[in-house]
């Protein structure tokens, strides 16, 4: 079985992660391998993939978009590691997908644009992807192929092409999966009249009523939405967890419930079709267990990264003013925490609204948290994001020596962070499977989630660690803080029972061997 995954992300190559997506691409390759299957992954090279050490330029790809023929090179690409070339790994490169953040001095993946015109960039940017890997398939440049399958809305187009591009119609040759992150993120652009929009990226195609059908936004009538997309034509879909896979059938009701996103009905459509599967992601257990790095080395390597960060900044901005504050103090104080909670995620709405919002005694859940830790513990949090929500963790970070907000990404600090702490928190307001809590259960470290998408399906209050519910938002932030209070006093406690969760946690285990088997006999066969 010849398969290519089409991803915006792929952790298996240096320097091509955000988030879970990346892992998922990393991972299950290896997974599908070991079942017999011949994987390949390519993704955009993002203006700098391409030069790694090692890249081998294995095409020129002509490709027609946006009215005008196009030319992108194919690259095949080193993996990270010797299990990593059990996959093939490549990229393509083209002019539309450099994209440098001036801010940071560095090349990012995802884009940010203005609220008047969300993701125009990236839309352009993926749908050009898009039609060179519709033209590379053609080719056979990646080999024969059996199956396509493609992850969040960032190759739904892909879809759009096979289906209603002649140019394309070989592409209806190979089985479809569609794997659905992130729901929430749906891509939505325009039919026409926009430089970033389906008429625009792809004019040869005639809107008639079976395309507008096909592609249209439920709510949106004249935007086509790629999200949409990909649930309606491919042959199999996928949530990355089985309790996501149910929440997502009922409509969302924000700020307490975030359900289908407005898609519940296509969504229910492919289920009653057989079409919709929940198959949990799974985590790699193959490395021995790392041991516990001491508070001093920790933050000796906390330093060391931030001042690397600050060097590519033209300015100091708050966020990081806040952690020099923090870092000095815990430093040269006499006595170190004697408890650390930890937590690594982007900067998003998903991940923070929790700790953002007010519970019933009006503090925010973040600051009840805090007030709770006390002057002896202490909360890193590690990650980038929304920059209203940034400048929010920063300014609690200002107010609060005991909270250490790390607003860059380092691998080398998450983990450390996994192995380090004592809790780690996950209080997303959904989350349809999650990585980080199966990084740091692996480690010995318990979690303290929401209850929500693959959360509820990796972690049992009370076995292997800490978990809150609630109908509202108000409930959702009084019912951290009271698990986060049966934590604390259980860690207090003299007893075992803390390190009895701890080990539960560290025994639990999610194989992306058995996912692997479950791609094979629910996305892959007919």
């Amino acid at each position: 079985m010849n398969i290519l995954m089409v991803a915006s992300e792929n952790d298996g190559i240096a320097k091509c992660k955000v988030g879970g997506i990346g892992d998922v691409i990393r991972d299950v390759p290896v997974a599908l391998s070991n079942n017999g299957c011949n994987v390949s992954v390519v993704t955009p090279s993002y203006g700098y993939l391409h030069e790694t050490p090692g890249a081998e330029q294995i095409a020129d790809i002509a490709f027609p978009f946006s009215g005008a023929e196009q030319m992108a090179v194919l690259y095949r690409v080193r993996p990270r590691t010797m299990v990593g070339e059990r996959a093939s790994h490549y990229v393509i490169d083209h002019p539309a997908f450099k994209m440098m953040n001036e801010a940071r001095g560095e090349f990012e993946i995802y884009s940010h644009d203005i609220a008047e015109r969300p993701f125009a960039t990236d839309a352009t940017k993926f749908a050009c992807f898009n039609a060179a890997v519709g033209a590379a398939i053609k080719e056979q440049f990646f080999g024969p192929l059996d199956i396509l399958h493609l992850h969040d809305w960032h190759t739904a187009f892909l879809l759009i092409l096979r289906q209603f591009d002649p140019i394309f119609a070989p592409l209806k040759n190979l089985r479809t999966a569609y794997t659905i992150h992130n729901l929430s993120l749906q891509g939505i652009r325009p039919f026409e009249n926009d430089a970033s929009s389906l008429e625009s990226w792809f004019p040869r195609l005639e809107l008639n009523t079976d395309l507008l059908n096909a592609l249209s936004d439920p709510r949106w009538p004249d935007c086509v939405n790629p999200m949409a997309t990909g649930i309606r034509l491919a042959d199999a879909v996928h949530t990355v967890s089985p309790t996501y896979a149910k929440e997502i059938l009922s409509p969302s009701r924000p700020p307490e419930y975030f359900g289908g996103e407005g898609l519940e009905h296509d969504l229910k459509a492919a289920m009653n079709e057989g079409r919709l599967h929940g198959i949990l992601n799974g985590c790699e257990y193959s490395e021995p267990r790392s041991e516990k790095m001491p508070i001093s080395d920790l933050l000796a390597l906390i330093k060391k990264e931030a001042a690397r960060w600050a060097s590519k900044c033209s300015a100091l901005n708050l966020a990081d003013y806040a952690a020099f504050q923090t870092l000095e103090k815990i430093s040269n104080a006499r006595k170190k925490p004697a408890f650390v909670a930890t937590g690594i995620s982007r900067i998003v709405d998903q991940k923070m609204l929790i700790l953002k919002s007010r519970g019933s005694n009006r503090k925010t859940g973040l600051e009840n948290m805090l007030e709770m830790l006390g002057k002896d513990r202490l909360f890193i949090l590690l990650g980038t994001g929304d920059p209203e929500t940034e400048a929010f963790l920063a300014e609690a970070a200002i107010m609060h020596p005991n909270f250490l907000f790390l607003n860059s990404y380092s691998n080398a600090i998450a983990g450390a962070l996994y192995t380090c702490g004592d809790l780690f928190l996950m209080p997303s307001s959904f989350e349809p499977c999650g990585i980080g809590q199966m990084l740091a259960m692996r480690a010995g470290q318990p979690c303290l989630v929401h209850r929500t998408g693959g959360l509820n399906d990796t972690v049992t209050p009370g076995v292997n660690g800490f978990g809150f519910e609630g109908a509202t938002l108000t409930e959702q932030v009084d019912g951290m803080g009271a698990a986060l209070g049966d934590a604390l006093d259980l860690h207090s406690d003299s007893s075992n029972d803390w390190k009895t969760i701890c080990d539960a946690a560290t025994q639990a285990r999610f194989e992306w061997d058995s996912t692997a088997k479950q791609y094979i006999e629910k996305l892959y066969h007919s």
